[in-house]
């Protein structure tokens, strides 16, 4: 289900208040958050999900949050746990969950890409025609 227009002005004007250079871009139905060029958290459904890894993932499990699954309830867990409804109106407390998130998202950013194997190239096919006879001059 996608995302009303007064839901996202709303989280929105909330993360202005608490995180700097707050953007938005829709996507897939949904909307990302970046702060900057770190894409921090998403928006489905009227839910906000922030990122998380081992540092910050515990908080979320406290609050009884999990994790966005954007294939039901059976598909795969996405590194992005749903933000509880109340932190949107204690700035304080959203401010030091984002600043989080945001931090995940730039560690996330610089961790070494794993190295590309170069594909091996594949043997030149031998040719099944008849070799062509040499032409001798007597």
């Amino acid at each position: 289900m996608p995302v009303t227009p007064t839901f996202r002005a709303f989280v929105l004007e909330q993360l202005r208040r608490a995180a700097p250079a707050i953007r938005d871009r829709s996507m897939f139905g949904g909307v990302g958050v970046y702060s900057g060029d770190a894409f921090f958290a998403l928006v489905d459904d009227d839910v906000v999900y922030f990122k998380v890894d081992d540092t910050n993932r515990p908080h979320f499990e406290a609050q009884g949050m999990g994790p966005f699954r954007p294939f039901g309830p059976d598909g795969e867990a996405m590194q992005y746990y749903e933000v509880p409804a109340d932190l949107f109106e204690d700035i304080d407390t959203l401010t030091v969950w984002a600043e989080q998130a945001i931090a995940v998202a730039r560690r996330a950013r610089t961790r070494k890409p794993k190295p590309k194997t170069k594909p091996t190239p594949k043997p030149k096919a031998k040719s099944k025609s008849k070799p062509k006879a040499k032409l001798r001059l007597r």
